[in-house]
């Protein structure tokens, strides 16, 4: 990606690294997983091409340029969007986000259907009750046991600077905002078009066939709501799908555009 403009943008009590190439095409604003960076999007930033005007930025504690936080919330996430937006004076944004920033973008999606000139949702968003409290257990186990060898990481940007215990409530969080009840109510709000990407297989963390019982549940949102249609089932992975099925992305973005 050719930026036109890189900087840090304030928001809150931190500030946010950002990447925009510019230009007089569709803004398209990334929006990345829970711990990853912008980097992320090459791929598909690079399929679409120079036609579209890319936003790319890395979240609280994400990267090796954006700054720490007293506030991880999901509700802050959903804020820096609008943050980002102001920042580089775009009004209208067709957002994509991937896993943790499909659920965000389902939400600004939601609450923005005047700015939001639609939505793809890379396997994530899906409305299922996957939380309980043998889950919230085992996420907590998990990211206190990893966090040996994610605490070196943190300098070169692989690992978000965000203790063990702050990265596990924030999963926590969206194992809440993802029941049932919570976001579906959600994307029958949508009145954009919106696009699912949608990857086979696990996700760091799950086991057998939970993540495939979790994207069974998107069925019954596309009987409610006819702006959601999925453009594509790959055979990728939840953490490879960006990487090896970039083309598929693009195309749903262009789907959305056009």
């Amino acid at each position: 990606m050719t930026a036109q403009w890189t900087g840090m943008v304030t928001v809150d009590d931190t500030a946010l690294a950002v990447t925009d190439t510019g230009g007089t095409g569709t803004p398209v604003l990334y929006l990345n997983g829970q711990f990853a960076t912008q980097g992320y999007w090459g791929r598909v930033i690079a399929d679409l091409g120079p036609q579209w005007r890319h936003i790319t930025y890395d979240e609280r504690a994400r990267g090796r340029r954006s700054k720490r936080s007293a506030d991880y919330s999901f509700e802050a996430a959903v804020r820096d969007v609008d943050a980002v937006l102001a920042a580089r004076n775009v009004d209208r944004a067709l957002v994509v986000g991937w896993s943790y920033g499909a659920v965000i973008g389902a939400h600004w999606a939601a609450r923005n259907p005047q700015r939001a000139i639609g939505a793809v949702l890379v396997d994530g968003a899906f409305p299922h009750d996957w939380l309980d409290d043998a889950m919230e257990v085992r996420i907590r186990k998990l990211f206190k046991r990893i966090s040996w060898f994610t605490v070196p990481l943190r300098a070169t940007g692989l690992a978000p600077r965000m203790s063990a215990a702050e990265q596990a409530e924030s999963n926590i969080e969206l194992g809440k905002l993802s029941r049932e009840r919570e976001l579906g109510p959600v994307l029958d709000q949508i009145k954009v078009q919106t696009r699912y990407v949608v990857a086979s297989g696990t996700s760091f963390g799950s086991k057998g066939d939970e993540q495939e019982r979790i994207r069974a549940s998107l069925d019954q949102v596309l009987v409610r709501n006819p702006n959601i249609k999925i453009s594509a089932k790959v055979a990728s992975n939840h953490g490879a799908i960006l990487k090896k099925d970039a083309v598929a992305i693009a195309l749903a973005v262009r789907e959305v555009a056009a």
